[in-house]
């Protein structure tokens, strides 16, 4: 059976050699996942354009958006990445005081929201540290600004 490992470097190296010794095949792209109770690993298994495979430090995503079938995670150094995860699985093991999920196909970074311009119809549209513009929807409009305290 293949499994992927969301856990801390203190702990893969260990996991990884029980693991294996019990028969697993520990691979980033493993429809299951084994993540560490009470908090997410410091980074983020991700892919590029080009198929290769590294590990994104949680502090340098500015935004997660979905787009069909595809999760991007947009990086503070301009490149965009393929998570393995879908959204709603990124949302329930990022720390819900970085982060914080604004429309049905984007998650946010709150260290990376630059400005907050507010919109018609209970709306906000946030520019983000890359300069992109990402949409709070009105599903989502009372847990942001609770999040954000206006």
């Amino acid at each position: 059976m293949n499994i992927r490992l969301n856990v801390s470097d203190e702990h893969y190296e260990e996991l990884e050699q029980k693991l294996k010794a019990a028969g697993f095949v520990i691979d980033d792209e493993a429809e299951f996942v084994l993540t560490e109770q009470g908090r997410f690993a410091g980074h983020l298994s991700v892919k590029t354009k080009e198929g290769k495979k590294l590990k994104l430090a949680i502090e340098e995503i500015v935004f997660i958006e979905s787009l069909g079938h595809d999760v991007l995670v947009h990086g503070a150094d301009g490149e965009c990445y393929y998570a393995y995860d879908r959204l709603y699985q990124l949302c329930a093991v990022l720390d819900n005081t970085k982060f914080l999920r604004v429309s049905n196909c984007a998650i946010i970074a709150k260290a990376h929201v630059k400005k907050i311009k507010p919109s018609i119809s209970m709306k906000f549209v946030l520019v983000m540290s890359d300069g992109a513009l990402v949409d709070v929807t009105r599903s989502y409009y009372n847990s942001f600004r609770s999040f954000f305290h206006i």
